[in-house]
């Protein structure tokens, strides 16, 4: 099924199932519709004041409330949606959502779209919140600087709880599309994800300092990681994600700061991935004293087409064409207890298994168990390479063979 079409049928699953939802708070009076608060919605016009109106009404409802965005055309400049509110909140949004333009509506903001400190949240409606990023990737030097100014993302779920976005459409952000940073029970389910492949930094959805999260039956189509997941997070759950083109699904980087809390129990499962440079990753920084942890992770029923570097563990990365003296030390982050099983289909690399770890701090207790994984050039046989990988457990079919 293409990726359009199955991601257009996505957004109309997820956004009749949360029809009922609105019916029953529209029926108890509950709904600000931002048009009712001055929205002009004609895409020039900046709406933002509109919609803080709107929420703050909302928010102060008791009960279940709905911010309502019709159809149209809404410029938003930076927004922050901040609670806590004193029931639970949807934002019903099918128009388009528009960022401004370039950078200079974000002087001192990080993000377009912030939802603050609420617990229990809703994000739906079929519509696009589109973050006009090719307006800005032109100014990022972060793939070639280290010390880069970072654009802002399109949409913050931060210190939030009990969260779901479901049917809508995330469309060429500046920086990361969606990011999960100190929340908790948050479903990120049946969205759109879309971006250039040479879009930079455009991660879709990054996970950090969060827990029982997950990102579920959704496409992602972007110029960086699809799903990344960063420095303190647990209980994570990818299942269901169609990714590509990007970066693939990722683990870190980690090990570059200080005090970065370990990341705990992550599975992948169920996705599929195409001509993407990289398939399921766990990377970290050469250098760093700090001994964060990365341990329990799963990697399931996984198909790959045409993707580079299929599984990837490594523990020397360093982007830059040159890397400080203190990168060129091997890398402190411990990785423990990751199972790579049933994972299948076609690699465009001959080195199909890259397990490259840490000779201060060997990798302990990987798994690799049915692993099918061909050349795309017929006739010529995928490879495993393997560095500080101190044992593990092999079974099943294993191509390329184990180097474990």
């Amino acid at each position: 099924m293409p990726l359009r079409f199955a991601a257009a049928l996505l957004l109309l699953l997820a956004t009749a199932a949360s029809s009922w939802w609105f019916a029953e708070v529209a029926a108890a009076g509950r709904v600000f519709n931002v048009s009712d608060f001055g929205a002009v919605a004609d895409g020039r016009t900046d709406d933002s004041e509109a919609f803080l109106r709107a929420w703050t009404k909302a928010c102060a409802t008791p009960g279940r409330a709905a911010v309502v965005v019709p159809r149209g055309d809404y410029l938003l400049h930076p927004l922050v949606f901040r609670g806590p509110c004193k029931g639970y909140m949807e934002v019903h949004v099918a128009g388009v959502l528009r960022a401004p333009p370039g950078l200079a509506a974000f002087r001192g903001c990080r993000e377009w779209v912030h939802f603050s400190s609420i617990d229990g949240l809703l994000v739906t409606g079929g519509g696009t919140f589109d973050g006009r990023g090719a307006t800005a990737w032109p100014l990022n030097q972060c793939p070639q600087k280290r010390d880069c100014k970072l654009l802002p993302t399109s949409i913050k779920l931060g210190l939030v709880r009990n969260a779901t976005i479901t049917g809508v459409t995330s469309l060429d952000s500046k920086f990361f599309h969606v990011t999960v940073v100190g929340s908790h029970d948050v479903a990120i389910h049946r969205v759109s994800i879309r971006a250039p492949r040479s879009s930079p930094n455009t991660d879709g959805v990054h996970i950090q300092g969060s827990s029982n999260v997950r990102v579920t039956d959704s496409a992602v189509a972007t110029g960086d990681d699809c799903v990344s997941v960063g420095p303190g997070a647990s209980d994570v759950v990818v299942s269901g994600v169609s990714c590509g083109p990007g970066h693939g699904i990722s683990v870190g980087s980690l090990g570059r700061y200080p005090g970065e809390e370990d990341v705990r129990r992550l599975r992948v499962a169920n996705c599929t991935l195409a001509g993407t440079s990289n398939g399921v990753r766990i990377k970290t920084w050469r250098g760093g004293t700090w001994p964060t942890a990365v341990t329990g992770l799963v990697f399931e029923d996984i198909v790959m087409r045409k993707v580079h570097n299929p599984i990837i563990i490594d523990q020397e990365y360093c982007p830059y064409a040159s890397c400080r003296e203190s990168e060129q030390r091997p890398s402190a982050v411990r990785i423990s207890d990751v199972k790579f099983r049933n994972i299948r289909g076609e690699s465009a690399t001959k080195v199909a298994v890259k397990l490259s770890c840490s000779e201060a701090s060997p990798c302990r207790e990987l798994e690799l168990r049915d692993i099918d994984l061909r050349y795309v050039k017929r006739g010529v046989a995928t490879q495993s390479r393997c560095a500080h990988v101190a044992g593990g457990v092999v079974g099943g079919t294993l191509v390329p063979p184990s180097c474990i």
